[in-house]
């Protein structure tokens, strides 16, 4: 099964390819190229530093499916939302958050995105519209659901992008916010990254339903399967979604087919797929692809590849320097940032 799908996205991404010499600009592929070296090195030195034990919790790294956040950046506006699960390292990288707070909020320091009090698995930045990071598998479902509805309910022009796995696809709450959804057409797209395993379970094993864009045909909502290992083909996906929600008609439901490289966590041995599976997926690599393309129209020279990719190693020791030098939260932040009844005297007992 897993060599049928990666066959059906080497013939899926030559299609993406020869539209986007055509569609999309120079500047669209440089763009998109620092976002996701920025994205593959910056997880690359996280889970070197997990193995230092520099930090704890768990450590889920986004290496392989780069491509849906870079695509997902060219399609929506600034003062669009998104909310996403427990790997969400990358997401706010893309998305305007400086390294070093990310890198802070990892080590669990004060200067972090949540002063270290969130860690790994829950990244947060109210000013770039990221609303988490959420360790309970599918939690963020319904959450990304509510979001979109608070901007339908105050007349935003808005859109809210909610990321979830294969494996929370498999979560009730995904069904009734999926009817709550198409029934009050609230402007919000479903995109499953589909990595194709749930943990180390793949979807044969888990759903009767291996296309997993079916699942919103008994709602009535637009689905369509999309090659998540191209930005080309997650951009406009995402735009025609994006459109449909702004002109008040609904949901759309995107099955982002993508692939990680690593483990579900660093604690995962992995035996669960053959290292023959991982090297097709690998040549499918979307940091390449994107090379090719500006090596092929010539937009850059190898000085200037190689100026980028020095200058993204420099951003990455320094995100690891200034975590390393910031304080500790101190012990009282345990009492800060928490709702009490104190804060809202009108909660009675």
């Amino acid at each position: 099964m897993a060599t049928e799908i990666a066959g059906k996205k080497k013939t899926e991404a030559k299609a993406s390819t020869s539209k986007g010499a055509s569609k999309f600009t120079k500047e669209t592929y440089i763009k998109w190229h620092r976002e996701m070296l920025l994205m593959r090195k910056f997880e690359e030195k996280c889970g070197q530093l997990y193995i230092q034990q520099k930090f704890g919790g768990f450590c889920h790294l986004y290496i392989g499916q780069e491509a849906i956040l870079s695509g997902m950046m060219a399609a929506i506006r600034k003062d669009d939302k998104v909310i996403t699960a427990y790997r969400d390292h990358a997401h706010p990288l893309v998305m305007g958050t400086d390294p070093k707070l990310v890198m802070a909020e990892l080590y669990g320091k004060a200067t972090g995105t949540s002063k270290g009090k969130g860690g790994s698995m829950h990244m947060f930045d109210k000013e770039n519209n990221l609303f988490g990071g959420h360790g309970i598998v599918g939690a963020q479902i319904p959450m990304g659901a509510g979001i979109a509805f608070a901007d339908k309910y105050k007349g935003n022009d808005c859109v809210t992008l909610t990321f979830f796995g294969d494996g929370a696809a498999r979560q009730g709450a995904l069904f009734e916010t999926f009817n709550m959804a198409m029934t009050w057409k609230i402007p919000v797209i479903f995109i499953i990254e589909n990595n194709q395993y749930a943990m180390g379970t793949s979807i044969e094993r888990t759903s009767n339903v291996t296309d997993l864009s079916k699942l919103g045909l008994s709602f009535e909502m637009p689905s369509e399967t999309v090659d998540g290992m191209r930005p080309e083909a997650v951009c406009e996906a995402i735009e025609r979604a994006a459109a449909r929600a702004r002109a008040g008609e609904g949901p759309t439901l995107l099955d982002i087919q993508t692939y990680r490289y690593k483990g579900h966590s660093m604690s995962d041995p992995q035996k669960y797929r053959t290292k023959e599976e991982v090297a097709e997926y690998q040549a499918q690599d979307p940091i390449e692809h994107v090379l090719r393309m500006i090596r092929e129209n010539k937009w850059m020279t190898e000085a200037e590849i190689e100026a980028v990719e020095a200058d993204i190693k420099r951003i990455v020791e320094e995100s690891v320097k200034f975590a390393e030098e910031s304080p500790l939260p101190e012990a009282d932040e345990l009492y800060k940032d928490v709702y009490s009844h104190d804060d809202y005297p009108y909660v009675k007992d």
